[in-house]
């Protein structure tokens, strides 16, 4: 019964669009891909694909700061090692400019680009032209265990301080029984421990760039920021924080052993899956914390699929795009995966599905979240760039990964957090310096 009902969708989402565009040959498409649990789920479910249209994947599925290394590599070399890439709302942008990504906004109108919500879209064009179709978006916010909480007496609130978080984290942290207050990204990257950290360091007041391009690095408002969170997950955390990204800290989640974690809401599909998390019935979310101001403490980011310039097989890459990102591939996941692990965040339809609604307690919540990031105000202070978690300019990529390393050394205890901040402002200086953006 299951299988007849995943090919009937994945006729719709695939072999449809396939009648409409003409016989294509059997070809082989090489995806690049992110090890996260909604990218395993489709390559699972892209076995219909194949059967369908008689295209050929060969997957490559990476660890996070690996993918981005081997996908920036082969794009900006024109390699062509692949022929659909997974990229996210920080490189789209820029690599569409530099001409490096096929424009991706001609799929047909039985896409429904309409159907998209608009802060997604827009985060992934370039001069109004899409050059990727996103896979899930998401916003972060604060996963909490309801028993953990009530045992203690503690009530969690609607919009929660981080000076309420340190209080929690002090109260709930037993090592003994491997319970930890806090679990947060200590693994060095700009998409993972900075991610987390850009959006602290947002609502403690700071900023990356003043509007003359200067580092802030060593301002006050960064070494609260730092030092709080040093003094949070160190002494609250699990054993080897900073070894830990948005993968290690969810199995942490889902096997029990924090009592809060502060990440991407894209994760509550997986923590509210009883076949994958031990805790889907007794966590609760809310807003991710703040400090000084709102803006920023809540990031905004989608992962996408693209076409990197370089493939020679563009049309059959868009088949597949179209198939892995449409209105029925959602409706397949829920299907056949159950509604809670849909991708969520990219599509307005999503949130009128009564089966998702009733199944995810968390969907108006993140579709709001996602809704209200504000990309061009992330802080207390006027900045030069856009970017809630990131800065959206092509140097950030090396200048992130690089400020979290300091970051992680401070946090292992390699240096303490004064040092660590003096040397990222001048090496993000001299970046900038070398970079062209002073007279």
């Amino acid at each position: 019964m299951r299988r007849s009902t995943v090919s009937a969708i994945a006729l719709t989402a695939g072999g449809a669009a396939l009648l409409a565009a003409g016989a294509v040959s059997a070809q082989s498409l090489t995806i690049a891909t992110v090890n996260n649990s909604d990218m395993i789920i489709m390559q699972e479910l892209s076995t219909q694909f194949e059967e369908e249209t008689g295209i050929e994947l060969d997957w490559v599925v990476l660890e996070e700061n690996v993918l981005r290394q081997r996908v920036t590599t082969d794009i900006a070399t024109g390699g062509g090692q692949f022929d659909i890439i997974t990229i996210g709302a920080y490189e789209t942008p820029i690599w569409g400019q530099e001409g490096w990504l096929e424009p991706v906004d001609d799929l047909g109108d039985d896409y429904d680009y309409d159907d998209l919500l608009d802060p997604v879209r827009n985060g992934l064009s370039h001069d109004g032209t899409m050059y990727a179709v996103p896979f899930y978006a998401e916003s972060s916010f604060t996963f909490y265990r309801t028993d953990l909480f009530e045992e203690a007496g503690l009530e969690m609130p609607d919009q929660p301080t981080y000076d309420d978080i340190r209080s929690f984290a002090e109260t709930l942290h037993d090592p003994d029984n491997e319970q930890y207050g806090i679990c947060l990204r200590g693994k060095p990257g700009w998409g993972e421990n900075m991610a987390y950290v850009s959006t602290l360091v947002n609502t403690f007041g700071g900023r990356w760039f003043d509007m003359d391009w200067e580092p802030q690095l060593d301002s006050a408002e960064w070494s609260d920021a730092i030092n709080f969170y040093v003094d949070l997950l160190g002494n609250y955390g699990p054993p080897g924080a900073a070894s830990n990204g948005h993968n290690e800290n969810r199995a942490l989640f889902a096997s029990g052993n924090c009592a809060m974690w502060i990440d991407a809401t894209s994760a509550a599909g997986y923590i509210f899956n009883p076949s994958d998390s031990e805790v889907a019935d007794v966590t609760g979310f809310t807003a991710a914390p703040t400090e000084a101001v709102p803006n920023g403490a809540g990031w905004s980011w989608s992962w996408a699929l693209g076409i990197p310039s370089s493939s020679q097989q563009v049309e059959a890459a868009k088949e597949f795009l179209k198939w892995a990102t449409s209105k029925e591939y959602v409706e397949l996941v829920g299907e056949t995966q159950g509604w809670t692990v849909v991708p969520p965040g990219t599509r307005a339809s999503t949130y009128e599905r009564e089966e998702y609604l009733e199944a995810a307690p968390f969907a108006e919540f993140v579709h709001e979240a996602i809704l209200a990031a504000d990309p061009s105000n992330p802080t207390a202070d006027e900045v030069p760039y856009t970017g809630v978690q990131f800065v959206a300019i092509p140097e950030f990529q090396g200048i992130g990964t690089q400020v979290g390393q300091s970051i992680a050394a401070a946090l292992s205890g390699q240096m303490d957090v004064e040092q660590a901040l003096q040397g990222a402002q001048s090496a993000t200086r001299r970046t900038m310096d070398q970079a062209g953006y002073y007279d």
